[in-house]
């Protein structure tokens, strides 16, 4: 053999162990008679005991002295052929092969991207793998010296590594310890003082030691965390919140959903469908459903959340309106929120009330009536149906308010309302027009049939009593009635034909109904 080179580096090697089956490649740093430094990827796999080819012909007997993460100091021995390497496989032991084999498995792991560590039954790191050493800024010195648990779960104290408050470090390792002893399987995330979290399984081996795994996880967390956190705000939000999944299924209902349809937590983690729930007892339907219509809303209701986007109101049992938006999702589910509107409908039907009725009689009041009115007046235009109308007024009114004082004059209103009421039609309509003047909306009604109505207006009202201290006194009206004619130019020539009505009624004595007839042609008013 030629004489090696003292010092001689970056020489190619090749380190050859398990009877010439497993081989690693190497650079020789520095060489000398008796030892040399040799470099490689990794110094995890290389055994105790090993040959080293220097060249084709060269192979040496090495042991290893010392090592680091990636070098190896070996003692040189003799040289020798390569031939002991073709000897036959029946010569090799059974502990030779398995140990090989171990040491392969060993190299395997230090380039897994997971942390791994593995325990004796003692609970000292019997292997440390790369991933770990950087996940925990572990020095090598500390990780190939078989540290205990114990002690690396103090280096992660000692380097504040843990997002734990400094007054409970020590009773969370003490608590991390117990854990690896009794085997405790279950995941463990570890949040790191960088915000990163680390989830760490322990699994028991069969010589009593544990593997533990630690596998980065931040996404994952971070999404749980924020999934958490949603779930949390809607579970108490005000409003109902149900989630469904493509095929309709409730995924998720808060607090308020569960209260509505009277479902328990438990219900709910079975993920009930959505037509099981529209069908409950205490279900909500379309608002004034009619009792015959009741068992076929269901079906039409999941009708229209399968449809998608849409606003619907619905009306409970004991009379609450519910406002239900239905909004399709990406995933081919939908979002459906309920809002208790009860109060909003009462308000804006109290302010409709004020904004049409007359405070005093609970009439229509003019705005409101000359509305109806012009509707109804598009009516006959299009269709030439009927529409005639009534103009009342109290006879002597003025006298009843200076006899007997306001209240009494309110009071003779309020009688002549209820009469015009009792008089009418159900399709009729009532309206104050201002003091004691009252019209009345005749829909699809001739001249004729409207004077009979007035006449019983009339009627009505001399009937009716009004009080005044001890006294009672009765009231007359004058009506006068004007039917919709293709000549008039529109509502207002309507009722100001009502209104020459009325006035013609006054002069002829009052207490009477009279027609408005219109003023004849120019060329007979002339004979």
């Amino acid at each position: 053999m030629p004489r090696l080179v003292p010092e001689r580096t970056f020489l190619a090697g090749k380190i050859i162990f398990n009877f010439g089956q497993s081989t690693i490649d190497c650079v020789i740093r520095r060489i000398s008679e008796d030892g040399a430094t040799l470099e490689m990827q990794s110094s995890v796999g290389v055994p105790e005991q090993f040959q080293l080819r220097i060249s084709s012909q060269d192979i040496r007997s090495c042991r290893v002295l010392w090592r680091s993460d990636r070098q190896v100091g070996v003692a040189l021995g003799a040289d020798e052929q390569a031939e002991p390497f073709t000897s036959n496989a029946k010569e090799r032991s059974t502990d030779s092969l398995m140990r090989g084999q171990m040491l392969a498995l060993r190299a395997a792991l230090d380039f897994v991207p997971l942390g791994i560590v593995l325990l004796d039954a003692g609970l000292r790191a019997q292997l440390i793998n790369r991933a770990f050493r950087q996940m925990w800024l572990l020095p090598d010195e500390v990780a190939n010296s078989n540290p205990s648990f114990v002690t690396l779960m103090h280096h992660g104290r000692d380097t504040r590594a843990y997002e734990i408050p400094q007054t409970d470090l020590e009773s969370y390792v003490g608590e991390r310890v117990r854990q690896v002893q009794a085997g405790d399987a279950s995941p463990l995330d570890l949040r790191r003082s960088g915000g990163d979290v680390v989830r760490m399984h322990c699994t028991p081996l069969p010589d009593g030691g544990r593997m533990l795994t630690y596998t980065p996880v931040t996404d994952i967390v971070r999404y749980s965390d924020q999934l958490k956190l949603l779930r949390d705000a809607l579970e108490n939000v005000e409003d109902g919140v149900l989630l469904l999944d493509r095929d309709l299924n409730a995924s998720f209902m808060n607090r308020r959903m569960r209260r509505f349809w009277d479902v328990s937590e438990r219900e709910a983690d079975g993920h009930p469908t959505y037509e099981s729930l529209v069908s409950r007892a205490h279900r909500a339907s379309a608002p004034n459903l009619p009792a015959s219509e009741l068992t076929r809303f269901p079906a039409k209701r999941v009708a229209e959340v399968k449809a998608g986007d849409h606003v619907r109101d619905l009306q409970t049992p004991d009379g609450r309106r519910i406002r239900a938006h239905c909004t399709k999702m990406s995933n081919g589910g939908r979002m459906l929120t309920y809002v208790d509107i009860t109060d909003l409908t009462q308000k804006a039907a109290m302010l409709e009330t004020l904004a049409t009725t007359d405070p005093l009689t609970g009439l229509y009041n003019r705005r409101h009536f000359l509305e109806c009115l012009a509707a109804e007046w598009s009516r006959f235009q299009r269709y030439y149906r009927s529409v005639s109308v009534l103009m009342l007024d109290i006879d002597h009114f003025k006298s009843v308010n200076d006899r007997h004082g306001h209240a009494v004059g309110d009071a003779a209103i309020k009688a002549v309302a209820a009469a015009c009421l009792d008089g009418k039609r159900k399709s009729d309509i009532v309206g104050r027009l201002g003091g004691e003047e009252f019209a009345v909306l005749l829909p699809e009604t001739s001249l004729s049939r409207a004077r009979t109505v007035a006449d019983r207006i009339r009627k009505r009202v001399m009937s009716a009593q009004v009080a005044a201290g001890e006294i009672q006194f009765s009231l007359t009206v004058s009506i006068g009635i004007a039917e919709a004619t293709v000549s008039m130019s529109g509502v207002d020539a309507l009722m100001s034909a009502a209104d020459r009505a009325l006035y013609r009624a006054k002069a002829e004595g009052r207490n009477r109904c009279i027609a408005f007839a219109p003023p004849p042609p120019a060329s007979k008013a002339a004979e």
